[in-house]
């Protein structure tokens, strides 16, 4: 029998709400789906660092500025050994960073520590060290809150979920491809969001502990506020520039006692 476009659409949403409830974090607190294990996750990303790093070498796109890269290194070296506060098996990750020749505004950090940000950050924004170690914080953030592995696994239950629906039930092209646009909207961009506001959450207190001023952390979105872009937040995998910025401005007086506490003694630094 055909089902209705109503009860597919239901069927689909109920199917996706339900594989996106499993083990609990404990980092951030949240419900989510892991069908990726953790080594799995890093070595993916290992792969697809080294993969990336050798294609972007041969394209002399691996910025190679002394200056630069200095910089990022050291403001980087101060974040890790503070984010074994919250996971102590980050101390073997292969950390590493690069530069990128890109005009975008952009960095990134994958599971188990490797990192990138883009010279259209530096170019554009013209940030201060406290504002480049909210980036990176922000980054490290959600390595360390499994959000690399919760993409890989959601993606994978979404394809299968939606595989499942249009095999098991008489469907229209038309229906297979809403649940596409469901796998998309109902789970996989809200389910983004909330990431970036646990990764803003967790970086915000990690660049404090290391000594990195957290009022940045606004003075940098207000930045990127003014550079456009964005959208209806309900289509954005980000939050607003308004919410973020709102959001944070609550969050830095909260960890202003730890940034304090950080200035009045030495830092250890990560050495690559």
């Amino acid at each position: 029998m055909m089902w209705t476009g109503a009860k597919f659409l239901l069927s689909v949403v109920l199917m996706l709400a339900f594989l996106t409830a499993c083990a609990t974090n404990p980092i951030t607190g949240r419900s989510q789906l892991m069908l990726v294990s953790g080594q799995e996750a890093v070595t993916s990303s290992y792969q697809a660092y080294a993969a990336m790093t050798a294609s972007l070498q041969q394209q002399s796109k691996i910025n190679r500025d002394a200056a630069k890269l200095a910089r990022i290194r050291a403001i980087t070296g101060r974040l890790i050994p503070h984010a074994f506060v919250w996971r102590s098996d980050a101390a073997s990750w292969k950390w590493e960073v690069n530069i990128i020749d890109s005009p975008e505004v952009n960095a990134f950090c994958m599971a188990g520590g490797k990192m990138a940000i883009y010279t259209g950050f530096f170019d554009k924004l013209n940030p201060s060290d406290d504002e480049l170690a909210q980036v990176m914080a922000h980054e490290i953030a959600h390595a360390l809150s499994d959000h690399t592995r919760e993409k890989m696994s959601i993606a994978m239950a979404s394809d299968l979920g939606v595989q499942l629906l249009a095999t098991g039930a008489q469907t229209s092209a038309g229906q297979t491809q809403m649940a596409h646009a469901l796998a998309l909207y109902v789970i996989q961009m809200p389910n983004s969001r909330t990431a970036e506001s646990e990764a803003d959450r967790i970086g915000i207190e990690l660049a404090a502990r290391a000594g990195y001023n957290p009022e940045a952390a606004v003075s940098l979105w207000q930045k990127m506020a003014r550079q456009g872009g964005g959208g209806p937040e309900w289509l954005s995998t980000h939050p607003s520039h308004e919410t973020r910025i709102a959001e944070l401005s609550r969050m830095a007086p909260q960890v202003e006692p730890l940034y304090r506490e950080a200035k009045g003694r030495p830092q250890q630094s990560y050495h690559f």
